[in-house]
């Protein structure tokens, strides 16, 4: 929380950009240190990386506390996140969604829901697994009583890691943890969700070695990608002003029709689920209140419309490219959250999210290996879990640009049933807490 060097966002956003400049130069070359170093270390994990070392040693931060001229200690915080989650990821979606081929979406069957389920039931029984296991090391880490009960604040985890924020304040107000604790929480949340969506940045890199460990049958998914990029091929065209112009007018309009409709819907639905007598449906429907839900949820269906139009025919121009970029930036966002001493405070509770997220991931492996699912369904029916609608996209484009509207869909899956498996996960974990 102390002030890093530059607090400035202008300059903050000239750090970010410098960074990822760094990154698609050094990922561009064709020999020596860097072409090796990258075909190990994916470019997108070092777009995430190098923000976070900012991070770590001051020089950017997400928030920080400084004194002003009274002496009074002021919160800030960089707006840069917000700016990149709420403008550029919509943009993004409507631009690499614009040559979606829906129905061989579809026709990537039903193991990437299958891995989608799995990581929701990695999350529920992960969590009362690691008080099991914690408690034997050290009781004092999964105890604390009536309001102050560590199961408590570790539901708001679940609510976090299957459907995402709306779902985790709900949890927070079912089982009304200890406000004052509710910090510690949140940073486990953001330590461990962005250590294992480092872990996944980095396979995706091995994908292909990671694929045939698991005699996994990616036919439909290279289908859908050259689909894609024949269809770019046939549309191809150096774009012009106007076209590049056009295709931001089509991503920012929609942008701000989907701000626009989900102000309203937000208020709409708040009131309605409000309306509902009984409280647990209240909390279960939480969710669609989440202007944000309603944000992602119209830019892609805008867009989806619009992939029935001519309109597709910008990927010829390279909406995809473009859409690309704002990922990236936003990718670059999401770095800069993570300060990786954050991880040597209240080991106890970075325990218990390492067993959890560890069991999530175990799961998934197993599964993909039984049922022979591809490394891309694993990585995105994950993130469509503990990461939701900002990161299950990034993580599906780093396969395909066409595969980000796979991430959006599971992501939605995640909001809509994120508080009822969060309630089961709590019940399970209030269980094990008591043995």
């Amino acid at each position: 929380m102390s002030q890093p060097l530059f607090t400035n966002d202008a300059i903050v956003f000239g750090v970010l950009m410098i960074s990822l400049g760094f990154v698609f130069y050094t990922e561009s070359k064709t020999s020596g240190f860097w072409f090796k170093f990258y075909k190990i270390v994916p470019g997108l994990f070092m777009a995430y990386f190098i923000p976070a070392i900012f991070t770590t040693i001051g020089v950017i931060s997400p928030e920080w506390e400084s004194e002003n001229t009274l002496g009074e200690v002021v919160k800030n915080e960089s707006q840069l996140y917000y700016v990149a989650s709420r403008f550029l990821l919509p943009a993004a979606l409507v631009l690499m969604t614009l040559s979606i081929d829906l129905k061989a979406i579809f026709n990537l069957g039903s193991k990437a829901l299958i891995m989608f389920f799995t990581g929701t039931v990695g999350i529920i029984i992960g969590g009362p697994i690691a008080i099991l296991l914690i408690s034997i090391f050290s009781p004092e880490t999964v105890g604390g009583s009536d309001f102050d009960a560590v199961w408590r604040g570790l539901s708001t985890l679940a609510g976090s890691w299957i459907g995402g924020g709306a779902n985790q304040t709900a949890m927070l107000e079912i089982y009304k943890f200890n406000p004052a604790k509710y910090g510690a929480m949140v940073f486990v949340d953001i330590v461990i969700a962005n250590i294992w969506m480092a872990i996944i940045l980095i396979g995706i890199g091995k994908k292909d070695k990671i694929d045939k460990w698991l005699g996994a049958d990616t036919s439909a998914i290279e289908e859908l990608k050259q689909k894609v990029i024949l269809f770019s091929e046939k549309v191809k065209r150096n774009p012009s002003l106007t076209d590049l112009m056009i295709m931001l007018a089509i991503a920012f309009g929609t942008v701000g029709f989907g701000h626009f409709a989900s102000k309203y819907l937000g208020a709409f639905f708040s009131d309605f689920v409000a309306s509902i007598a009984s409280q647990t449906w209240r909390n279960i429907f939480s969710f669609l209140g989440s202007g944000f839900f309603w944000l992602i949820s119209i830019s892609t269906i805008v867009a989806i419309i619009l992939s029935f139009t001519k309109a597709k025919n910008y990927e010829g121009a390279g909406a995809s490219k473009l859409g690309s970029i704002f990922i990236y930036i936003l990718v670059a966002t999401i770095g800069m959250k993570m300060d990786l001493l954050m991880i040597l405070d209240n080991v106890g509770l970075i325990a218990i999210g390492l067993v959890w997220m560890s069991i999530h991931a175990g799961l998934l492996i197993l599964v993909a290996k039984l049922i022979k699912a591809p490394y891309f369904f694993l990585a995105v029916g994950s993130q469509a879990n503990v990461g939701g609608a900002a990161s299950a996209p990034i993580v599906a484009q780093a396969f395909h640009p066409s595969l980000a509207t796979v991430g959006v869909l599971l992501a939605v899956f995640g909001y809509a049933i994120g508080t009822i498996g969060a309630i089961a996960c709590t019940i399970l974990m209030e269980l094990s807490a008591t043995l």
